[in-house]
């Protein structure tokens, strides 16, 4: 089979389209083959390397991918050959407290596809029964790549750990970003007052699309006090907030009294420099967040499935133009998800 595999961290040579042996099911695994696979930042980490965090190189990065069952390894029940499935992205040990209570993505083994284990950006992969969630008749394989991630990721970000409600307002920043869109139209699904950050008008408008009451571009230096004046001086009660390092200041400043940033990625810089005294004089939470429960997934495709959410697709990709989509999504020439196919 065609895989791209990473042999060492850096540009966009390392990535190399390979022939691979097609993987075997084993115990207790299915075959799937994959017809679509999401592209994330978490691939373009991979790539690149995260000073002190180990990759297990060679990897296939892709944590994201829909397809078909081809083949059942011994012990699986509940499945069938040519079934239509969905990855789900993270995986975990299935036996200890946080797996059987539903917290799975709290599980010491826990592990995501295409970062600590093969991914989704080949033709073929063979994962644990549990990993591949059955998909509604309605729900196609590039929407079904598109939400996995994104939706999972910013679902727990909203509806677990910040308990959005109609009552709140959310500020919702990178609005053209795979979970940025997600997290818009999630915190719309709640009943939320929803304002959106991006870098482009073009990105703002598609933003108000998606259900976005008001839009301001964050290259203006003071997008925090446009955020206060959007809001009567009260602030934001919750801010999604995977920029990092260029929006964190900010951030904090835009929030109102009990309010939380949540907060699942730092795609502009991990070091932050922050005043702590509005921390505790407002009683603000920042609250850190990766993944979600799988059981969350099914709930994610019933709602895209139905059309109560929409799969954010910017562009679909033959598989041998990885480095493109890298280099794409690098430079923020995206509005959600760029999908690779075989």
């Amino acid at each position: 089979m065609k895989a791209v595999r990473i042999h060492e961290h850096g540009g966009l040579d390392v990535l190399k389209l390979e022939s691979r042996p097609e993987p075997v099911a084993g115990p207790g695994e299915v075959l799937v083959q994959l017809k679509a696979a999401g592209v994330n930042h978490l691939d373009t980490w991979v790539r690149r390397g995260v000073p002190g965090h180990h990759f297990p190189l060679p990897i296939t990065p892709g944590a994201d991918g829909a397809g078909v069952v081809t083949a059942l390894g011994p012990g699986v029940a509940g499945l069938a050959v040519g079934e239509r499935v969905a990855i789900a992205s993270g995986y975990s040990c299935g036996r200890c407290e946080a797996c059987l209570s539903g917290r799975d993505h709290y599980c010491r083994h826990y592990g995501i596809y295409g970062e600590s284990a093969d991914g989704t950006d080949c033709e073929f992969i063979a994962v644990p029964a549990a990993s591949a969630l059955p998909l509604p008749a309605q729900l196609g394989f590039e929407a079904a790549a598109a939400v996995s991630l994104v939706f999972l990721t910013a679902w727990e970000m909203l509806m677990v750990k910040g308990r959005v409600s109609g009552a709140d307002t959310v500020l919702v920043h990178a609005a053209g970003s795979g979970v940025g869109s997600a997290a818009i139209q999630i915190a719309r699904y709640a009943g939320a007052r929803v304002i959106a950050t991006a870098g482009s008008d073009a990105k703002l408008e598609r933003a108000r699309a998606l259900g976005a009451q008001e839009t301001l571009n964050y290259g203006d230096p003071a997008w925090p006090q446009t955020v206060r004046a959007l809001t009567g001086k009260r602030g934001c009660d919750l801010i999604v907030d995977h920029v990092g390092a260029a929006t964190f200041a900010g951030s904090l400043r835009a929030l109102a009294a009990g309010g939380k940033i949540l907060c699942c990625g730092a795609s502009s810089g991990p070091e932050i420099a922050a005043d702590l005294r509005p921390i505790f004089f407002k009683n603000l939470a920042i609250i850190g967040s990766t993944m979600g429960s799988r059981g969350t997934l099914p709930r994610i495709y019933r709602l895209v499935a139905d059309g109560t959410f929409h799969a954010v697709i910017d562009s679909v990709l033959p598989l041998t133009e990885v480095a493109e989509a890298h280099r794409r999504l690098g430079e923020r020439e995206v509005f959600g998800k760029i999908l690779l196919v075989p």
